[in-house]
């Protein structure tokens, strides 16, 4: 093991994976990146369940999550997570195309560490997806898995 902790990131538009990863790459993160295409995924790398029942048992550095997905939404993850005892430290950004006001308020009452709307401009997006990454993945200390 790297040391470094992974990075989950939950899209479901290949190409905003495509963009995200490559912006990650470009900073020379050494972070895994597993990307996930829907929240019910999210739980279950998260759960250590499905294909990822052998995964290494340690959570994510961050979670990159999209509101808008299917079958399970971002705000849904938010809420799971937050009421799990072993997930409810997480840090969870919502990197999200939504600028709804309701969706905002609703991220930060679940308890959303930060909200990010991802720019429509590439340049803009590849350098907001770097910032995420570099602060939540490198900079930002966690606490303890077990407190």
């Amino acid at each position: 093991m790297s040391g470094f902790k992974t990075i989950l990131l939950a899209e479901d538009n290949p190409k905003d994976v495509e963009l995200t990863l490559e912006a990650l790459s470009e900073f020379n993160l050494a972070n895994q990146v597993v990307a996930v295409k829907d929240g019910v995924e999210v739980m279950e790398y998260l759960q250590y369940k499905g294909k990822y029942q052998n995964r290494v048992q340690e959570n994510p550095a961050v979670i990159l999550l999209d509101i808008k997905m299917p079958r399970m939404d971002g705000i849904e993850v938010l809420n799971a997570i937050r009421n799990d005892p072993a997930l409810k430290r997480l840090p969870v950004v919502m990197l999200t195309s939504s600028k709804e006001e309701p969706d905002l308020k609703r991220c930060y009452e679940l308890g959303a560490n930060a909200y990010v709307v991802k720019p429509v401009d590439f340049t803009d997006f590849i350098e907001a997806v770097k910032q995420v990454g570099v602060f939540w993945a490198v900079i930002n200390e966690l606490p303890p898995e077990s407190v």
